[in-house]
């Protein structure tokens, strides 16, 4: 009879932790960060290749300013007087469809569409003409600032080429932002959530780890936010004056007592 809680992913030996089958310590020193990362989420120890790539899409995501929300809220939350944790935490938690969360999204698109028979170029026309009739916001194209190309997404599907993980699913995701432009006139580029949901599809991940590999290279970035926002400024942080605007009903009086 098996017991209530299972795990495949660690256990304790006389007192000492392993992971996959692996002892901890004999890990230690020996394999990076993102080596043990793919271990623990795949079960396996990754090729150099998959380690590399695996290493580029973390170094993609590790931070992108003060703008996004996760940062803000990160900071803010540390600015009322709570400790690093905490802001971390809540830049985590803004992790959405708008920010992050694409990721998942974009690689079930891309892993669904790309089971279907069919030529990529056929299957991508196919796909955004159904999202478009639809009136679908395809996940993982579009992005605030990069109106042209996301040069993050440049550098890890290179990356991907030179390593031998640029598959169907990664060309799928390249013809359908080529044809989003073709078929509804904008250049929705796609943006580093799709790229990186492209490549972990041609790495053989679950979509439903997706938000995953945003959280791991984004905590860092975190990490370093609160601790700035803990060490440089003051805390109470509010919006000034000119940085809000009330657009209510103005003032009145109540009606006097009967």
């Amino acid at each position: 009879m098996s017991k209530k809680w299972r795990t495949a992913i660690t256990q304790h030996i006389d007192g000492e932790p392993y992971v996959r089958g692996y002892r901890l310590l004999d890990l230690v020193g020996r394999y990076s960060f993102s080596q043990v990362a793919y271990l623990t989420l795949k079960g396996e120890l990754p090729t150099p290749a998959e380690a590399r790539v695996l290493d580029a899409m973390l170094v993609s995501v590790v931070d992108h300013g003060l703008a996004p929300p996760s940062a803000v809220a990160d900071r803010v939350v540390i600015s009322g007087g709570n400790p690093l944790h905490v802001g971390v935490a809540a830049g985590i938690l803004t992790f959405g469809e708008a920010h992050g969360g694409a990721i998942e999204s974009a690689a079930r698109v891309f892993q669904e569409t790309a089971a279907r028979d069919g030529d990529v170029r056929e299957l991508a026309a196919e796909r955004v003409a159904e999202a478009l009739s639809r009136k679908e916001r395809l996940p993982g194209f579009g992005h605030r600032l990069y109106k042209e190309a996301d040069p993050r997404t440049a550098r890890i599907f290179g990356i991907a080429k030179e390593e031998g993980f640029f598959g169907r699913h990664s060309a799928l995701a390249e013809v359908m932002a080529e044809e989003l432009k073709k078929q509804s006139g904008r250049p929705l580029v796609l943006n580093v959530d799709g790229g990186i949901a492209a490549i972990i599809s041609d790495m053989g991940f679950d979509w439903r780890l997706g938000k995953g590999f945003f959280i791991m290279g984004r905590v860092v970035g975190l990490v370093a936010q609160a601790f700035e926002e803990i060490t440089r400024e003051r805390p109470f942080r509010r919006l000034s004056e000119d940085e809000m605007e009330y657009d209510g009903v103005p003032p009145r009086e109540l009606e006097p007592d009967s």
